[in-house]
């Protein structure tokens, strides 16, 4: 949770819930947002200005966002997915308007005068990451590799020997060093795919940031298996302009083709990856 005040001086009344920082412009001036639910319990969904900088906000319970109530509240999925798509709606609709930098989940003020400070103070960063993602969107993209069937080094051949001979079954003279070299096989087959996959991320990545202003590359799922046997290569975000997104398209679906990977292309979202420390 994110406050800029010890959670013990916000006031039992209420505090100033901010969504989203956007410019103090007629179009963010003119959009809907009252039909907005926004946080649980919260009131309407309103405008705060501070010069040419307006934040999106919402008066909410304070006691129930107090580090005792909301961490807790982190461990249950159910609950954090209701308050992040919250959240998200209203950052999205205030995106409808123009550019906006989307505030991290739970950040609030002791009040609105608190956030019109913040909002002077930090004009700066804020006009900074707005100008870094207008006419931008996020787009996501994930790599996955094919998980061949484990493969088991076959039985070693028993030689056949004599019946005057004292052992029976005996393995043959270097039957157990072909054993080894077939699980050597076996281990190296994988190496390589593996190789093969990354090699394939890297090329992936390498020509999509050719196309974005900027990119992230995230953590990946490491090696569990999903329900179509694969494996997490490539988890990557891209701050791609607005009039180059079926450039984008085309791109990831000739990347497909040619590399013959498993490719998944998400998007356009609201730059939550872009807007850096605010």
């Amino acid at each position: 949770m994110t406050h800029s005040d010890s959670p013990a001086r916000v006031p039992d009344s209420g505090a100033t819930y901010v969504f989203a920082v956007c410019r103090d412009t007629r179009a963010v001036n003119s959009a809907d947002l009252t039909g907005l639910s926004g946080m649980p319990g919260g009131g309407r969904v309103r405008l705060i200005a501070s010069g040419a900088l307006t934040a999106v906000a919402q008066t909410v319970p304070a006691a129930d966002f107090t580090d005792e109530v909301w961490q807790p509240r982190l461990s249950d999925r159910r609950e954090i997915e209701r308050y992040a798509r919250a959240h998200h709606e209203v950052v999205s609709a205030a995106a409808a308007a123009g550019p906006v930098v989307p505030l991290p989940l739970a950040t609030l003020y002791l009040d609105d005068e608190r956030v019109r400070r913040v909002l002077a103070d930090e004009a700066a960063r804020f006009h900074g990451a707005l100008q870094r993602v207008a006419h931008h969107a996020e787009w996501g993209v994930k790599v996955y590799r094919s998980v061949a069937p484990p493969e088991r080094p076959a039985p070693v051949p028993e030689r056949p020997v004599a019946a005057s001979a004292p052992r029976r079954g005996a393995p043959a003279p270097g039957a157990g060093l072909a054993y080894l070299n077939r699980k050597r096989g076996v281990h190296d087959r994988r190496e390589r795919r593996r190789e093969e996959a990354l090699g394939v991320a890297e090329s992936v990545d390498a020509e999509l940031r050719e196309l974005a202003a900027a990119s992230r590359r995230l953590r990946t799922h490491g090696a569990a298996l999903t329900g179509e046997q694969r494996v997490h290569v490539l988890n990557a975000t891209y701050l791609v302009a607005a009039d180059r997104a079926d450039e984008l398209r085309r791109a990831v679906g000739a990347l497909r083709e040619r590399t013959d990977a498993q490719i998944e292309l998400s998007g356009p979202w609201v730059p939550y990856s872009f807007v850096g420390e605010v």
